[in-house]
């Protein structure tokens, strides 16, 4: 009998597949492709305190490997997410991550503390979002801040927190321990690589953000470092995620040393691609027979 449940900070999940933040919306849309009963967890798109429009279109452009997004978190905001979001999570076995998105301290707290009496299981902190009243540099990429907001976060969430991480820095490790310092249960990593696109035909920038976050096949390799350094460097579980489509990128990214993988990009042009990373695990651990996943987690150094 293989066990293919994993835990993060006392939630057990039935298997270490889940949504990247973003790349599902709520489940609904994809609720007719994926029986998201099959999935560890669906992770929300970011929710803020109040309705976010986002950035001007374009605001996605493919590129070689990937695509670069600029949407800027457009969401409904935490009013409608927990009269509409919520009731539809609750339908499935499945377990519900939010993404928590702001421009302030205060804009997390807020978004924080009404989730607290909500039935989901843990949220996910995302820190690369620019602090306006720090002139604009995301939250993830100064140690201080990012202690900072765990602890402010850490005292007022009632469901475990996950920090997620930004790539844009010279050391993850040195955040993924401030994060831990600050009181993180679990650190997800890697969110987009900062990117740009030109359009030489039109001369113009091919999004109108200028720049954009970068995902897909491209950024694996350098995700899988960078969980592996953290991996290696703090005591907490990881989720990893960055261009995972396969079973075998998953598989790589379990070895490496996360706990759990989510999968985003690739939902866009295979809509069945975490059935098939979930199934594909199961395969791999008969093939080599393990019975356990939790074996498997960090064994390659």
């Amino acid at each position: 009998m293989l066990n293919t449940s994993v835990n993060l900070a006392g939630v057990q999940l039935k298997n270490p597949v889940m949504t990247a933040s973003g790349t599902f919306g709520s489940g609904a849309e994809y609720s007719e492709f994926v029986d998201l009963n099959q999935l560890g967890a669906v992770v929300t798109k970011g929710v803020a305190n109040i309705p976010w429009p986002g950035n001007p279109t374009p605001r996605i452009a493919e590129t070689t490997g990937g695509m670069l997004n600029a949407i800027g978190l457009q969401n409904p905001g935490i009013d409608v997410f927990v009269k509409r979001d919520i009731p539809f999570l609750k339908q499935y076995d499945t377990k519900i991550i939010v993404n928590v998105c702001g421009k302030s301290t205060e804009d997390y707290l807020e978004v924080v503390e009404r989730l607290a009496d909500e039935p989901v299981d843990l949220l996910e902190i995302n820190i690369s979002c620019p602090n306006v009243k720090e002139g604009g540099i995301a939250f993830g990429q100064d140690p201080k801040a990012v202690e900072a907001i765990t602890k402010a976060v850490k005292a007022k969430a009632k469901q475990p927190i996950i920090m997620k991480l930004s790539p844009n820095v010279t050391d993850i490790t040195v955040m993924a321990k401030a994060a831990e310092a600050g009181g993180a249960d679990v650190l997800s990593l890697i969110n987009t690589l900062t990117g740009m696109k030109i359009d030489i035909q039109r001369q113009c920038f091919a999004i109108a953000n200028k720049t954009g976050g970068l995902s897909g096949p491209a950024v694996k390799p350098i995700a899988l470092r960078m969980v592996y350094q953290v991996a290696n460097a703090v005591s907490i579980p990881i989720i990893g995620m960055g261009g995972i489509a396969t079973a075998e990128d998953a598989i790589e990214f379990i070895l490496a040393g996360a706990t759990a993988v989510s999968i985003g990009t690739a939902n866009f042009y295979n809509p069945y691609a975490t059935i098939e990373v979930v199934e594909g695990i199961e395969t791999y651990m008969k093939q080599h027979n393990c019975e356990d996943i939790n074996q498997l987690i960090g064994i390659v150094k």
